[in-house]
């Protein structure tokens, strides 16, 4: 039997199977989905902007 890995998404805050990696963060396929379908006229698209600017910052290992 084969363990499932979870990973947390940067946008939706959850822990989540599947996605993509961009830089150092996990998008779920829901949120990359629900990203490449926003029009930029709603307003779920500034939330999306906002998480997305944190792409950039490092992350800290301890």
């Amino acid at each position: 039997m084969e363990a499932k890995v979870l990973k947390h998404c940067g946008i939706c805050e959850e822990d989540k199977e599947h996605g993509i990696h961009l830089y150092t963060m996990f998008i779920c396929k829901e949120c990359e989905y629900n990203i490449i379908h926003t029009e930029p006229r709603e307003e779920k698209y500034r939330y999306y902007v906002k998480k997305l600017k944190n792409v950039n910052q490092q992350q800290l290992f301890s």
